[in-house]
């Protein structure tokens, strides 16, 4: 592989894996909170916050981290008392004396917090308007100083910044155009890498071990969350199929994965390594590799290469689906998985394609609805597909590519799931957010 096809790989995914406290749509929306309280440099008297369809339900019941409370009102009164931009997605990690401030500004400050849905093609969109009570004299009149921040396409990734008449930042030109990147909305589309399976199958069996030795770090902090929900959180999905497990190999790396799901989705503190702005996407890519290979007894290149397969390949996958859809993240990241846990049974590069064809014609149809406890039954779905799909495709059994959504060739079969992801599941979308804004609780 050239080298720099290699560079940009790394790039990628160091782009792409990155730490994150608590679910990161409740996280990106405190970040654009806490960046235009500070444009505005008062406190304000008036919060009112747009979200695309996608950001809002996934912010709607998944746990703060360390306020035992779900919800987005939560999150943003700690980045009005607390919150600090540079810090990116770990901007909810607060010591516990800020998180009480944080719930009694919420208590005393409620009603200055509007949240709606904002019409708009982009999935991933924040905007927040906030104004304050201190006020400026302009032309002889008393105006309200105000102030804007908007972050589209990225948990992170500011477009536009403006404080009262002035615009200090201004990226919108351009930006919702149909063939933007989601994962580099600043990259020129004709210089942007266009990732092959192969392409990340080679990477991962050939680079450098000591390009690949940061990937460790990911399994270290996901380790601990999925610790901590063994002991009992959310769901306690993880921690009652650990006692179930008696030894049996598939059933503990199951248990131990998606317990860190049952951790986070429950306002645990601990950050995760994400992947695609989604920690429970990260978790998925990150620890089945590392549990199995260590169960298993591979060697820790292999289990290595297994991580970077994992990562990379769901990477590769959720480019074509966009980085938020109605088509649950866990698809593209247990494909991952299916294709790290081929390789670590012995599989090459043609088995590895099996086991993901297998996974597309398994789990392709299934929805998010939002971020919340129940992710990490989701998520033991796709594992427990995982390992069957690996099974079959380590015996060379492999769907026929008149099923479904296969094909012969494996980057067009992920085309297809990433069509119905991006573009065939908009009305899914919409039916979804209704629901959710309707239920009778």
């Amino acid at each position: 592989m050239e080298e720099q096809i290699r560079k940009q790989l790394k790039s990628i995914m160091q782009q792409e894996v990155v730490l994150a406290t608590g679910c990161t749509e409740p996280g990106a929306v405190a970040l654009c909170v806490a960046k235009a309280v500070e444009t505005l440099g008062f406190e304000p008297t008036t919060i009112n916050i747009k979200l695309s369809k996608n950001v809002y339900k996934n912010a709607m019941g998944v746990g703060i981290p360390g306020t035992g409370m779900i919800g987005l009102p939560i999150a943003v009164a700690m980045a009005v008392t607390h919150g600090d931009s540079s810090r990116g997605l770990e901007v909810l990690t607060l010591p516990a004396d800020q998180v009480e401030e944080a719930k009694q500004w919420l208590a005393n400050n409620a009603g200055k917090i509007n949240i709606g849905v904002k019409e708009t093609s982009d999935k991933l969109y924040i905007e927040c308007n906030v104004e304050s009570g201190k006020r400026k004299v302009e032309s002889g009149k008393r105006k309200a100083s105000t102030a804007t921040a908007v972050i589209s396409k990225r948990h992170t990734n500011f477009i536009f910044i403006k404080k009262d008449d002035t615009v200090l930042l201004d990226h919108k030109i351009g930006l919702f155009q149909e063939q933007d990147n989601d994962d580099n909305p600043q990259e020129d589309n004709k210089q942007r890498l266009e990732l092959t399976a192969r392409m990340v199958y080679d990477y991962a069996t050939t680079a450098p071990l000591e390009e690949l030795q940061w990937l460790l770090d990911t399994v270290e902090y996901n380790a601990a969350a999925s610790e901590c929900g063994l002991s009992g959180m959310g769901l306690h999905t993880g921690e009652i199929l650990m006692e179930q497990a008696r030894g049996d190999m598939v059933h503990t790396v199951v248990a131990r994965t998606v317990a860190a799901s049952d951790a986070r989705m429950d306002g645990c503190t601990k950050p995760v390594y994400s992947n695609s702005g989604s920690g429970n996407q990260g978790i998925t890519c990150t620890l089945p590799s590392y549990y199995y290979g260590k169960l298993k007894g591979c060697t820790d290149e292999q289990i290595l290469r297994a991580l970077t397969m994992n990562h990379l390949m769901s990477i590769y996958i959720k480019r074509g689906i966009g980085r938020l859809s109605a088509l649950c993240g866990i698809v593209n990241a247990t494909m991952g998985a299916s294709a790290a846990l081929t390789f670590l049974e012995g599989g090459g590069y043609e088995q590895v394609c099996y086991a993901m064809k297998n996974m597309i014609n398994t789990i392709a149809g299934m929805v998010c609805d939002g971020a919340k406890p129940s992710c990490a039954l989701k998520m033991s779905v796709g594992l427990y597909s995982a390992f069957v799909c690996a099974e079959l495709a380590v015996h060379n059994r492999v769907v026929d590519q008149t099923d479904g959504l296969s094909e012969s060739d494996i980057d067009c079969s992920i085309r297809n799931l990433g069509r119905l992801g991006k573009e065939g599941m908009n009305q899914t979308d919409d039916m979804i957010l209704d629901i959710m804004t309707h239920k009778k609780v």
